[in-house]
């Protein structure tokens, strides 16, 4: 069987390629009982990131695993036929799986739900594989004969769907609810009622190009999406970017963040019905948002990031004034929250109302606050630092209960925590460039950051001109969506939509 490397022989090349994966190549056959080696080792797994080498060769799975004290690993399988399913040992593989059959055509024995999952069969033709070369041609009518999953059976058992539509400005996602009377029996989850190829389009793409594509994943982390992609393709270049475009990239991610949870406070608090409170966080946000525009020339951060760093510098004192300005809207909000907290009726509304455990959390793959919120202390600025946060670490913020209020209260905490990231940061300024030029190679290399919704990854090769040939988008909400079922089994019908606005979920990233 082929073997996994010692912790000890990884440990060196943590900060030196922390980008650029440790592959291991391994036969399907040793596919599960290597994943169970890397679980017993305290390895995270991350995601499937399906390849194709040349066009007409069989896709190749790479399986990628982080450590805190390693760089990325990946099992490397060659999908020359079946692979068995690695969801009975890492529940949080269902979904890569079930993309991966429905993009590249895999069978993964063992699954127990494959198809009708990125290419919704009522749409799409059966057995395209879109991201496999050559392409199969579309057929002329599209399927209409699927049914949907039922697993309720009790007598007065109905189905509940809710969207894919929905009014304002929400985003496409489908809900199909199994009850009997009040109780929520089961949840069916359906995304990609948008999606869009993103990493279809990536391909054949140069670094500047690419990232101002992947900024326009999802707006709202728009600014997480360029540096988790501009950072793949800088580890290949094998040269560090500026000190102060490291800290630059420091202030505008954790504005960005600031921004991001106090939208989701926001739909939270709208989602009890308290309009007047939630009305005033959107002011907030909307302040946040023209502030990046003033300092940064656009209000989510579009085209400020690039390879080799930023696209342009800011002088130290516009950079004080932000986030002094930063500073005086939290501190709006934290009144505001200390009202709310006091609020019989919001805490009733959020308080045991959605509880996902710490185990369960775990098993399914969470990330980022609404992980941490169920007790999973996972952040890749301090397990996996890059850039300024090498140097500038946030403190752990944690909940234990794992429920609505817990959501709340970490979203908040998070919020001003990464202010205090914000003004370490800008008392320390470095002077010099904020970007480098870098010279292309070819390569394979992983970017992570820490976007709003937690672990944002991107997978990328390169050819030896740096044209990307393949990317793949491991993104926070395609994780957080999983848990759904977890968070709304158990709950009354009319808790659904507060749970969901506790998870601050956005759907653009997911249906990428």
């Amino acid at each position: 069987m082929a073997e996994i490397p010692s912790l000890q022989s990884l440990r060196g090349r943590v900060q030196a390629l922390a980008g650029v994966p440790v592959s291991v190549a391994a036969p399907p056959e040793h596919l599960l009982p290597l994943t169970q080696v890397l679980m017993r080792q305290g390895w995270w797994f991350i995601g499937l990131a399906p390849d194709q080498e040349e066009p007409g060769a069989p896709t190749r799975l790479r399986y990628l695993w982080q450590h805190d004290e390693a760089p990325w690993l990946c099992l490397d399988v060659t999908a020359d036929g079946d692979v068995p399913s690695i969801t009975g040992d890492v529940y949080a593989a269902d979904w890569p799986e079930r993309e991966a059959e429905d993009l590249f055509g895999v069978r993964f024995s063992g699954h127990p739900v494959l198809g009708n999952f990125v290419l919704h069969d009522e749409v799409w033709a059966e057995n395209l594989e879109p991201m496999r070369e050559p392409v199969r041609p579309l057929t002329p009518e599209p399927r209409m004969d699927v049914e949907r999953p039922s697993i309720v059976t009790a007598p007065g058992r109905f189905a509940f769907p809710i969207g894919p539509v929905f009014s304002g400005v929400e985003e496409s996602v489908e809900l199909t609810i199994e009850t009997v009377g009040e109780e929520v029996v089961y949840p069916h989850v359906r995304l990609f009622y948008k999606y869009r190829g993103i990493e279809r389009m990536l391909t054949g793409r140069t670094g500047a190009d690419a990232v101002l594509l992947a900024e326009r994943v999802n707006g709202p982390s728009a600014f997480a999406h360029a540096t988790a992609l501009s950072q793949a393709l800088e580890s290949l270049c094998l040269r560090e970017v500026p000190a102060r475009a490291y800290a630059l990239r420091l202030l505008f991610a954790e504005l960005e963040r600031v921004r991001s949870h106090i939208r989701s406070l926001s739909h939270t608090v709208e989602s009890t019905g308290l309009s007047l409170p939630a009305n005033w966080l959107i002011a907030a946000e909307e302040s946040l948002l023209q502030l990046s525009g003033e300092v940064a020339g656009h209000r989510y951060l579009f085209g400020l990031n690039t390879v080799g760093g930023l696209t342009l510098d800011v002088p130290d004192e516009a950079l004080a004034s932000m986030v002094k300005r930063v500073g005086r809207v939290l501190d709006q909000v934290d009144a505001l929250y200390e009202r709310l907290t006091f609020d019989n009726s919001f805490l009733d509304r959020l308080e045991e109302v959605g509880s996902i455990a710490p185990g369960r959390a775990r098993l399914v793959g969470m990330v980022g606050p609404v992980a941490r919120a169920s007790a999973v202390d996972r952040d890749v600025r301090r397990h996996q630092p890059y850039g300024a946060y090498r140097r500038t670490v946030p403190r752990p913020v944690t909940a234990e209960e794992g429920d609505g209020y817990a959501r709340f209260r970490v979203f908040h905490e998070e919020a001003r925590a990464a202010f205090s990231l914000m003004e370490e940061a800008v008392a320390h300024l470095p002077a010099g460039p904020v970007r480098v030029a870098m010279e292309p190679r070819g390569g394979t290399a992983v970017g992570a950051v820490e976007a709003p919704g937690g672990t944002l990854a991107y997978y990328v090769r390169t050819g030896g001109d740096g044209t990307i040939r393949r990317c793949h988008i491991m993104p926070p909400n395609f994780a957080n969506w999983h848990a759904v079922t977890d968070a709304l089994r158990g709950s009354a019908f009319q808790d659904v939509p507060i749970i969901l606005a506790t998870f601050g979920f956005a759907v653009a990233d997911a249906d990428r």
